[in-house]
């Protein structure tokens, strides 16, 4: 039953954590984005600006949930620059999630790319899954949730990766590196990634290379996030309602993945 999720829920911004000098998280409570499946996004309302689709993060609270949010357009800055107290609009969740597997498994993730990843991690454990994760960022001062990383998989003692492009920290290299090494040295039965779409498909690659099932959650422009607008597609996809969860190998077959993205108007444009 789809109680509510397509009503906008206004709900308080009661913690803001800095993650890094670019990047910030606000907690608030909701009951359906904090049961929220891993892969999962809610469409987020900053009112008199916009609505933009963000992954839903974990929360150490019970009953909470988190943005986490990277400064870059008009909206996603001012949702950066929201303060304690502050009202926001959500809805959701929607999309579908990743399918959990009870082996082992490979997370590789970059940026903010690891917020579903976390909340998928917190599932493995239960399922008590043995875990590494991989967690790429361009340097030391971007590095996010590793900490958080290690306090959920501690009780499964999950490997926990870091890696910086320039060396300042962790692993020098990108991620992509840290995952060929891990996955030449272990039987993984499962691969999950989520962030740049070059990351993930070359991760999707190494997994197509070794014959081990992956899963990737892609990201695209949203302006309704029920599978009206058709601005997030991709290929014959709609992240929105097919995604954004999507196997591996389909994923690799898609002419737009890792190449071009949609702008509002649903005209494609590289994406880089």
């Amino acid at each position: 039953m789809r109680t509510n999720i397509d009503k906008i829920r206004i709900v308080r911004v009661e913690q803001v954590i800095d993650e890094t000098p670019t990047v910030r998280t606000l907690v608030f409570n909701d009951t359906l984005c904090a049961n929220a499946k891993p892969g999962q996004f809610t469409m987020v309302w900053m009112p008199r600006i916009d609505e933009l689709p963000m992954s839903i993060m974990i929360s150490e609270k019970d009953g909470y949930a988190a943005l986490t949010i990277r400064k870059h357009g008009p909206t996603s800055t001012a949702l950066y620059n929201t303060q304690i107290d502050s009202l926001i609009g959500v809805r959701g969740p929607y999309g579908n999630s990743f399918n959990l597997k009870k082996s082992k498994v490979l997370l590789v993730g970059g940026g903010t790319g690891l917020v579903p990843l976390m909340r998928l991690s917190r599932l493995l454990v239960k399922k008590k899954s043995n875990v590494t994760f991989i967690m790429g960022s361009k340097s030391k001062e971007e590095v996010i949730f590793e900490k958080f990383a290690k306090k959920v998989l501690k009780k499964i003692r999950g490997k926990v990766i870091v890696t910086t492009e320039d060396g300042s920290y962790g692993v020098k290299g990108f991620a992509t590196d840290a995952a060929a090494k891990a996955i030449e040295r272990n039987d993984f039965d499962m691969i999950y990634t989520c962030g740049p779409e070059r990351m993930m498909k070359k991760v999707l690659e190494l997994a197509k290379s070794k014959g081990i099932p992956a899963q990737a959650s892609l990201e695209r422009l949203m302006k309704c996030g029920i599978g009206i607008c058709c601005s997030c597609c991709v290929g014959r996809y709609l992240v929105c309602k097919d995604g954004p969860v999507v196997e591996g190998d389909e994923v690799l077959n898609l002419p737009e993945f890792g190449l071009h993205a949609r702008d509002k108007s649903g005209r494609i444009s590289d994406m880089w």
